[in-house]
C-alpha cells in the first residue's frame, strides 16, 4: 500500500477542510505551551488525518458535478464533431423519456440531471464549420444544448422536432437503434414511430442506425478524461489494498462476505458509487469438493489464496479490477514460491494479450493470436476482456467472453480504435503439485490504448501477490 500524506491528497470527510486548517493552526502555534487537553486533541487530529492519508483526494459532490459538466462540454466541443464526420452523420437525434433512459442520453445530461425530464429530445447537427446543439425542451439542457421549443407557440413537441429537422435538411440522420450493442439501442419503438411520423417523406429514408457513432462516443476517451482516470483507478486499487489487509481481516473470524460488505460500505463512505456488487473468493490447499462442503460464507484462514473482483464509479467513469492476496501462515514472510510463479504466468498472459493490441485489429483477431501464443508458451488461457469507461461492461471492441473463447459475434468483429480504454480481464489455469490440484490466476486491470497505438495500464497493474499482513510489519 502506498501512503500519501500531502494535505491535498487526504481523503475528504465531512469536515476535512476544517481539520486541515486546524492542523495548520496547531503547527503555527506549536511554540506556545498548551494545556494537556489541546495536546490530546492535536494527537487525535493527526491520528484521524493519518488514517485517511493513504487515499487520493475525492472531490465533494458539488465539485464532482462541476468536473462532470466540464468534461461533457469538452467532449461535445472537441470530440463529437470528429466522430460524426468519421461515421458519416450530419445529424444525430437522441430521444428518451423520463425513467426509461437511453444509455447514451445519460452521458449527455448535465450532472444535476438524475434522469431525462418528461420526453427529452437532443439534436446535434453538423453545419460544416461547427456543430449546432439543440434541445427540443422547455429549457436548455446543460450548457451546450440550447432550448429550441416554445410550448406556447408550438404545443406539439414532436411537431417541433420534425420542423427543426426539416429546416436543416440533413443528409443522414442517426438514431440509437442497434442490433449488436444494447448501449446503442436506447430509442424505443414508440419514439421511433413518432419521429418517422413527423418527418417529411423525403427525410424518412435518411433515418438510420447510429450504432457505430454511439459506440464511438461511448468508447473514446478524451485527453482531459485521461488526466483524471489514473487517480480514479488508484482510488480503486487503494480500497482493494485496505480490504486485503489486517485492518479488515481477522484470520479465523472474518468471512469472505464480511470483506465484500466492507468494500460496499467503504465505497459509500468515500462518496463513490459502484456499478456491480464485489465478490471475494478463496482457493486453498484442500480438495475443492471439501471447500464446497464447508459452511458458507467461508471463514478466511492462514494459507488462503484470496481473490477480489471490485469496481467503482467516479466522475462518470468506471473501474473493474481483480487482484489476489495471500494470508501468511505462522513463520511465513511471503507467499509460497509456487504461488508466486503461478502469478507470474497470469502477468505473462496479460503481456501477450496487450502486445497484440493493434489499431484496426478486431477483438476476435486479437483473441485468436493471443490464445495461440499463450498455448505455445505452455499457458492455459481464458480471455474475456471488455471496454470500460462510461459503463463497466462498455461498448467497443470485445476480446473474448468466458464462454466464447473461439470468438464473439458482432462485438468481437469490431475493430480496435485509438483513445479507448479496456479492462484486461483473463485467467490462466496452473497446476500446483503442492496442493495436488489446479488453481486459477484471475486478473483484471484497466488500461488505455493511446493515440499513438500503444497500450498502457492506467494506474499500473498487480505484479506481486498482496500479503496479509504486509511484509514490512511482520515481527522478524
Amino acid at each position: 500500500m502506498f501512503f500519501r500524506t500531502s494535505a491535498i491528497q487526504v481523503k475528504p470527510i465531512e469536515d476535512s477542510w476544517q481539520m486541515r486548517v486546524s492542523a495548520s493552526y496547531y503547527l503555527s502555534e506549536r511554540i506556545k505551551p498548551k494545556p494537556m487537553k489541546y495536546s490530546v486533541a492535536l494527537l487525535f487530529l493527526f491520528v484521524v488525518v493519518a488514517s485517511f492519508a493513504q487515499y487520493p483526494v475525492v472531490l465533494t459532490q458539488r465539485d464532482q458535478a462541476r468536473v462532470i459538466d466540464e468534461l461533457l462540454e469538452d467532449r461535445l466541443r472537441t470530440l463529437l464533431p470528429t466522430l460524426m464526420r468519421r461515421e458519416g452523420f450530419d445529424m444525430w437525434v437522441v430521444i428518451s423519456r423520463e425513467y426509461n433512459e437511453d444509455p447514451v442520453i445519460k452521458t449527455l445530461l448535465p450532472a444535476t440531471w438524475m434522469a431525462a425530464r418528461r420526453t427529452t429530445m437532443l439534436m446535434a447537427f453538423d453545419k460544416g464549420t461547427e456543430i449546432e446543439y439543440l434541445a427540443v425542451a422547455r429549457y436548455d439542457v446543460g450548457k451546450v444544448f440550447k432550448r429550441a421549443w416554445d410550448p406556447d407557440a408550438t404545443p406539439d413537441q414532436w411537431a417541433q422536432l420534425g420542423k427543426l429537422i426539416a429546416e436543416r435538411n440533413p443528409k443522414k440522420i442517426g438514431v440509437n437503434k442497434a442490433s449488436s450493442w444494447g448501449h446503442s439501442d436506447g430509442l424505443t419503438s414508440n419514439d421511433y414511430d413518432n419521429l418517422i411520423k413527423v418527418l417529411p417523406k423525403s427525410l424518412q429514408s435518411k433515418v438510420t442506425s447510429a450504432e457505430k457513432l454511439s459506440v464511438a462516443w461511448l468508447e473514446t476517451r478524451t485527453e482531459k478524461e485521461m488526466a483524471i482516470y489514473p487517480q480514479i483507478c488508484r482510488i480503486a486499487h487503494d480500497i482493494i489494498q485496505e480490504g486485503f489487509s489486517d485492518a479488515v481481516i481477522q484470520p479465523g473470524v472474518t468471512t469472505t462476505e464480511d470483506v465484500v460488505w466492507w468494500y460496499r460500505e467503504k465505497i459509500k463512505a468515500m462518496k463513490l458509487d459502484t456499478w456491480f456488487h464485489p465478490s471475494v473468493s478463496i482457493q486453498r490447499n484442500e480438495a475443492d469438493a471439501l471447500t464446497a462442503k464447508r459452511p458458507q460464507p467461508l471463514v478466511i484462514q492462514p494459507g488462503d489464496f484470496l481473490h477480489v473482483d471490485f469496481g467503482i464509479t467516479y466522475l462518470r467513469l468506471n473501474t473493474d479490477t481483480q487482484q489476489h492476496a495471500y494470508l501468511l501462515k505462522a513463520g511465513e514472510t511471503a507467499p509460497p514460491v509456487y504461488l508466486q510463479e503461478a502469478f507470474k504466468k497470469g502477468n505473462r498472459l496479460q503481456d501477450i494479450l496487450t502486445s497484440n493490441y493493434k489499431t484496426g485489429k478486431t477483438g476476435n483477431e486479437i483473441l485468436k493470436v493471443s490464445r495461440e501464443q499463450a498455448i505455445a508458451e505452455g499457458i492455459v488461457p481464458s480471455i474475456y476482456t471488455h471496454p470500460i469507461g462510461y459503463h463497466g461492461h462498455a461498448a467497443g471492441t470485445t476480446v473474448g467472453m468466458w464462454d466464447m473463447q473461439g470468438g464473439v459475434p458482432f462485438t468481437g468483429d469490431y475493430p480496435l480504435h485509438v483513445n479507448t480504454a479496456y479492462s484486461i480481464e483473463l485467467n490462466c489455469t496452473v497446476t500446483i503439485p503442492e496442493w495436488k490440484k489446479d488453481i486459477r490466476i484471475q486478473l483484471e486491470e484497466d488500461g488505455y490504448f493511446d493515440e499513438a497505438g500503444h497500450f498502457r495500464y492506467i494506474d499500473g497493474r498487480q505484479t506481486q501477490i498482496i500479503t496479509i499482513p504486509k511484509a514490512d510489519v511482520i515481527n522478524k
